[in-house]
């Protein structure tokens, strides 16, 4: 069989994700199709996600009618059936973990979107779902928010996997990679295997420049051409950071060690405007120790016409003066990603409501029966 578009994506050094999981695509067989049609090495999934798949069809109901006997809390009936699934997903995505010596193969599960701003709640639920999935591919999400950060510390200097979600700016991209490493020096520090912990910093892409354009377009004029310019200079700068990291002393020691890089991660890669290009958000965005977690029509879309070269630390300068260029035009950098923090958490708590909902909703038509 023909190398498809995104095994030469791989190729590149850049790991290919799916944004979802869900029980059918478990059973039908969907998911082990994607690991092996479009190089899909690893898996996230949020409350949006396992809403959809809750609200579709009855492939969770003889699970549900069983935890309803014991469970009425609708959040603890969530994670009773969510749980099984990542474990699932955990079991499948198995080998690629284990060939690519830990490196892929991880399956996301994140923290209740309530706790962005509660350190302690967030280390405790973090630490409870290492625990109840109990497989060495798992990630647990985190939010990079501030009180997101003591967290993320303290989570890797217990030799704990962590996917860092909802990072939006290069400040805090900065604390988040700090944290990290924080982390790693004092699991070295008791004793622990660096090696054996993995991380990601989940940058988000689109949701940028729906700000920045929403902005731009009520400057008008000439600021118009700034218009989908902000996503990709902000992770290309991420990126330059990443690389500066990475070859610093500090971590060169920590790396002497077995300690592992913390690869940037874009999510959220699907186009939000329809006058962008369906594969903008991977074409340009192609580099080696870095990882696209797309949505099935991304994938769908960058098989069919996505073009495949090295990208991400082409035009760096360029990246550089789109935020100059932003600031000129009376677009403040740290306002939109203030903005899309806030947003962010916002949105991703309105979904887990959502959510909770629709178990409520699948509880009174199971309970009767």
């Amino acid at each position: 069989m023909a190398k498809s578009r995104l095994h030469e994506l791989s190729e590149q050094g850049q790991s290919v994700w799916i944004d979802s999981v869900s029980r059918g695509w478990l059973r039908d067989g969907t998911l082990a199709r994607l690991m092996d049609e479009d190089a899909v090495v690893g898996v996230t999934s949020n409350p949006t996600i396992f809403q959809k798949a809750l609200s579709e069809g009855n492939a969770y109901d003889d699970q549900l009618r069983e935890v309803l006997r014991e469970e009425d809390d609708p959040k603890e009936i969530f994670y009773r059936v969510a749980v099984d699934d990542i474990r699932d997903a955990c079991d499948l995505f198995r080998g690629v973990w284990e060939s690519t010596g830990g490196l892929d193969g991880y399956v996301s599960l994140e923290v209740e979107p309530g706790l962005a701003y509660d350190t302690e709640g967030t280390i405790e639920q973090a630490q409870r779902f290492h625990d109840w999935v109990d497989r060495p591919n798992l990630y647990v999400k985190i939010p990079g928010t501030a009180a997101g950060l003591p967290a993320i510390e303290e989570m890797i200097a217990r030799g704990k996997s962590i996917n860092v979600t909802l990072i939006f700016g290069l400040q805090r991209y900065a604390e988040v990679f700090e944290a990290y490493i924080r982390g790693l020096e004092r699991l070295i520090e008791a004793g622990g295997d660096p090696s054996t912990v993995n991380s990601v910093a989940s940058f988000f892409v689109s949701r940028v420049d729906t700000e920045a354009d929403r902005r731009l377009e009520a400057i008008g004029g000439q600021a118009l051409a700034l218009r989908g310019r902000l996503a990709i200079a902000n992770a290309k700068l991420a990126y330059e950071h990443y690389q500066g990291v990475v070859a610093s002393e500090r971590w060169q020691r920590l790396e002497a060690r077995g300690a592992r890089r913390q690869r940037c991660l874009w999510a959220s890669t699907s186009t939000k405007n329809p006058e962008y290009r369906d594969t903008l958000y991977v074409e340009e965005l192609i580099g080696p120790e870095t990882v696209n977690t797309m949505p099935l029509e991304t994938v769908r879309a960058f098989q069919d016409h996505g073009h495949v070269a090295r990208t991400l630390d082409r035009n760096v300068e360029d990246a550089r003066r789109v935020l100059d260029e932003l600031a000129r035009v009376g677009v403040e950098y740290d306002e939109v990603i203030d903005t899309l923090e806030r947003e962010g958490v916002e949105k991703f708590a309105q979904s887990f409501e959502e959510l909770l909902d629709g178990v409520r909703a699948k509880r009174g038509e199971l309970a009767p029966a």
